[in-house]
């Protein structure tokens, strides 16, 4: 299980940093786009479309490391007052629904990129061919039910790897 836990660490980790680029990237276009709109009067093409792309791109790639971190909000401060027992308890009841509630939406994910890619369809302005963005947060919503998973994992054998 540690070697699980130090890989989906390493995966996260470099997720979060192209999460980091997309943003900044993101950032970049829309700075770029105002300076075009205010000084030459001309707007990006697309800049729009490509924002939320990347954005959303940005967000499924950085949910496995924010989980792994426990970055999220939390309702630690109650769970803390309950005795160690009746919190693995809720950890496992709240994460095995979680898991495949996540599995399910990764699926779904890919299926519903796979027809898109199928269809050829391509955003308006652009043209450009937004599948493997969905792709992108598929691979992110994978990689965080593993995380999960791996939670699951810890509280059914009552162990916490640091």
């Amino acid at each position: 299980m540690r070697t699980f836990q130090t890989i989906l660490i390493r995966i996260s980790r470099s997720f979060d940093y192209l999460a980091g680029i997309m943003l900044a990237f993101t950032a970049l276009l829309v700075v770029a786009n105002i300076i075009g709109r205010t000084f030459l009067g001309s707007s990006i093409q697309g800049s729009f479309e490509l924002v939320g792309l990347f954005t959303a791109a940005a967000v499924g790639l950085a949910l496995a490391r924010c989980a792994l971190e426990n970055s999220h909000i939390a309702v630690e401060f109650i769970m803390d007052r309950f005795s160690l027992p009746l919190r693995r308890a809720a950890d496992i009841i709240v994460g095995l629904p979680s898991c495949l509630f996540l599995g399910f939406t990764t699926y779904n994910l890919f299926v519903y990129g796979g027809r898109i890619a199928a269809s050829g369809e391509v955003l308006p302005t652009t043209r450009l061919a937004y599948y493997p963005f969905i792709y992108i947060v598929a691979l992110g919503f994978f990689v965080l039910t593993l995380v999960v998973l791996l939670d699951l994992l810890k509280s059914v054998k009552g162990v916490e790897l640091k």
